[in-house]
């Protein structure tokens, strides 16, 4: 459904984007992440077509963002941040704008309307005129202007900002039904989203792609991944970090705790053996007839494996 092609976006002498390419199908959920300035917003105003780009192409369901600008755009639903309303109108008001904007026909605009404003939960407002509104129904009513034609893709940036606990997880249970028929990009910051609701995660820096994949994959690289903890008594704690080091799945131990009875250890996995570290401890322990107190495998961090790969040239 969106085919992105070298995308280039310079502001005079800045590149704010460098060659960036991804495709995403109907039925994919794509959380677009980066440091702020690297390049997300205006990736995302150019698969829009808001933004011309400077190079490359972009096409929605098989059209030219730029040659067939109004049949790529009728396919797409924009959620842009800081979404601006007008505050004179109702709630309903605005969302009938909306289709009518959007070319839907007279005998459906009620009905689209009703649709949008059960799926974005805006019954409780849907008389009040926009000015009176708190912010998370003001993003709320955003959010369904963005879907009211029913949309094959959807473009999101930050659709959850401003809202309340309960009214960010509505919304990620929202993205993720409606993922399932539709091919959806948005961008966020906050990385607890990507695993709530995305079947798959790019991280972007400096204007280029630096990572992509399923949350399972991403966090596999975290440098945490795999790392086992060991709590284990029955022989002296020398012996068993000696015995730990010889593992090959093992590329270094940490003694947390050690005393003549047993020891306490983080066991760091060789490169390609985080799948087999666990497995392996656990055949030295057994094989001395040790005791296991604890045995912990770490999950990888969508957190620590961002801060890993988009440190700036000061942090490395």
């Amino acid at each position: 459904m969106i085919v992105v092609e070298n995308l280039h976006k310079h502001f005079g002498s800045k590149v704010a984007v460098d060659g960036v390419s991804f495709t995403v199908k109907k039925g994919e959920v794509l959380g677009f992440l980066g440091p702020n300035g690297a390049g997300k917003s205006t990736t995302m105003r150019m698969v829009t077509g808001f933004l011309p780009p400077t190079k490359g192409r972009v096409t929605i369901g098989g059209a030219d963002i730029e040659e067939n600008e109004i049949e790529a755009k009728s396919k797409i639903g924009y959620l842009p941040e800081a979404a601006p309303l007008y505050s004179d109108m109702t709630v309903e008001g605005f969302l009938r704008f909306a289709a009518e904007m959007r070319r839907v026909p007279a005998r459906e605009i009620k009905a689209a309307v009703d649709r949008a404003i059960e799926t974005t939960f805006l019954e409780p407002v849907r008389h009040q005129s926009v000015d009176t509104l708190s912010k998370g129904y003001r993003h709320r009513t955003c959010f369904a202007q963005s879907i009211i034609h029913d949309p094959e893709v959807l473009i999101l940036d930050e659709p959850t900002d401003g809202l309340d606990p309960n009214q960010k997880q509505e919304i990620r249970q929202l993205i993720r039904r409606m993922g399932e028929t539709k091919a959806i990009i948005f961008s966020t910051h906050i990385l607890e989203e990507v695993e709530a609701s995305c079947t798959r995660a790019m991280i972007i820096d400096r204007g280029r792609v630096i990572a992509d994949g399923t949350p399972a994959e991403l966090m596999a690289k975290a440098s945490n991944a795999g790392i086992v903890t060991l709590r284990a008594h029955g022989l002296a704690g020398s012996g068993i970090k000696a015995e730990l080091e010889k593992l090959a799945a093992a590329a270094s131990v940490e003694v947390i705790d050690s005393d003549e009875n047993g020891i306490t250890a983080r066991i760091t996995p060789a490169k390609g053996k985080a799948d087999k570290l666990s497995a392996a401890v656990f055949g030295v322990c057994k094989d001395k007839n040790l005791t296991i107190d604890e045995l912990r495998v770490e999950e990888g961090r969508l957190d620590l494996l961002f801060r890993e790969i988009t440190k700036t040239d000061a942090d490395k």
